[in-house]
């Protein structure tokens, strides 16, 4: 098969690999699409590395394709059969062997290209904010960086708990393609950075954006509101004035999913099969594709994904 692989200086190449077997409680997928993520570039720096029994050199988080292969005990799944998955890495190539208990179903009806932007998005939005911070109809919600692909299902998961939603979005060409994201009888506010202190108070802020002012926001927060750092970009390391957190009572968590050990990663696709994947077949959710491209192309996929002025995920086609 063709993989692209991390060529060690901070790159990527197109190589051949040998085609991977399904292992017991594995199944081998045919990837027909591939989503990218921030993790992906900061694979490629040497920042975060891949987790034990991943591909150590193969990039990619989230994948949509077809069943192959059935490996020893596994039940309920079928070669042929549709599917989509986040994974350790390993995605960005034309195939891949995932545990069985990570697949989810791809809806009747949904193109590859948005599956492929589904898993990582929509299982960080719904294990962020609805199983962390227990975010609850009534609460104000502050999202920043809204217009990626994590931040726009973390504006439809709010929005859809029953939260008032505020997206924080930089580029005022993507505010109404952000506005628009709201489901059926919700409103989404959409605001530049500078603008977001009119908001408030919030109960929940997402920072998906880092940065040295990020943790500034703990002043935009109502008295035990939260923060939830997910997304870095802008810089890891900010300074927090522990005298704010304190007088208003605050939480700041911190979460991602990839170091998480392959039961509690099983525990969450099994949340994301049964709480998440039927709003997405009733189409209550969507997944925006900004661009995609194919496989030998992978040069200019992670040079979109790298670039401004995003709306949604961008994904490479095997």
């Amino acid at each position: 098969m063709r993989a692209v692989v991390i060529d060690g200086r901070g790159g990527f190449h197109l190589a051949r690999r040998a085609d991977p077997v399904a292992g017991p409680g594995q199944v081998a997928v045919r990837v027909h699409a591939a989503g990218l993520n921030a993790a992906d570039l900061q694979q490629a720096r040497g920042d975060y590395p891949a987790p034990p029994g991943w591909p150590a050199d193969i990039p990619g988080l989230e994948i949509a394709g077809e069943v192959e292969q059935v490996g020893a005990g596994v039940t309920g799944v079928r070669a042929g059969d549709r599917v989509m998955a986040l994974v350790g890495g390993g995605g960005h190539a034309e195939r891949i062997a995932v545990p069985a208990d990570l697949l989810l179903p791809v809806p009747a009806g949904l193109s590859w290209r948005a599956a492929a932007g589904f898993p990582e998005a929509f299982s960080t939005a719904w294990d962020a904010l609805v199983v962390q911070a227990g975010v609850r109809a009534g609460d104000r919600v502050l999202v920043t960086g809204a217009a990626g692909g994590v931040g726009t299902a973390m504006v439809q998961v709010a929005a859809l708990s029953g939260a008032r939603v505020v997206a924080s979005v930089r580029r005022a060409e993507l505010h109404a393609r952000v506005r628009e994201l709201a489901p059926a009888g919700s409103v989404v506010e959409v605001v530049a950075p500078g603008q977001e202190g009119g908001q408030a108070p919030y109960d929940i802020v997402v920072e998906l954006v880092g940065g040295e002012e990020c943790l500034r926001r703990v002043e935009l927060l109502r008295t035990g509101g939260k923060i939830l750092v997910v997304g870095v970009q802008g810089g890891a390391v900010a300074p927090l004035r522990m005298f704010d957190l304190m007088l208003a009572r605050a939480q700041l968590i911190g979460t991602t999913i990839r170091g998480r050990s392959p039961a509690e990663k099983a525990v969450l696709a099994a949340t994301v099969r049964a709480g998440v994947v039927p709003l997405l077949a009733q189409g209550r959710l969507r997944v925006p594709v900004d661009a995609a491209f194919p496989l030998d192309r992978y040069s200019g996929a992670y040079a979109r994904l790298a670039g401004p002025g995003k709306f949604g995920k961008v994904v490479m086609l095997p």
